[in-house]
């Protein structure tokens, strides 16, 4: 599972060798705090829970580089918010 994170794939998925090692990181602290896996997978161990939910497009930074977690954005409050391109 370790191994994917060198494919060239998984780095471009999350926008380089920094991001995803950020990305990794605060998605492990986070499941160190208790957050609910995303994937089921039948190991405890949290790093290949993480590359799972990359893999799976589960978690991702947004332009600050928070970790976010996908179905937070579909899911939000008041659902993604609309733009009327008449009006622009």
């Amino acid at each position: 599972m370790i191994e994917e994170l060198w494919e060239d794939e998984i780095i471009s998925k999350v926008g380089g060798r920094f991001k995803l090692s950020a990305l990794i990181q605060k998605r492990l602290v986070a499941l160190n705090k208790g957050a609910p896996p995303l994937v089921n997978l039948a190991t405890e161990d949290k790093m290949k829970i993480v590359i799972q939910e990359i893999v799976e497009d589960k978690i991702y930074l947004d332009t600050d580089m928070n970790l976010r977690i996908a179905a937070e954005a579909e899911a939000g409050p008041g659902g993604p918010s609309e733009i009327d391109l008449d009006k622009l």
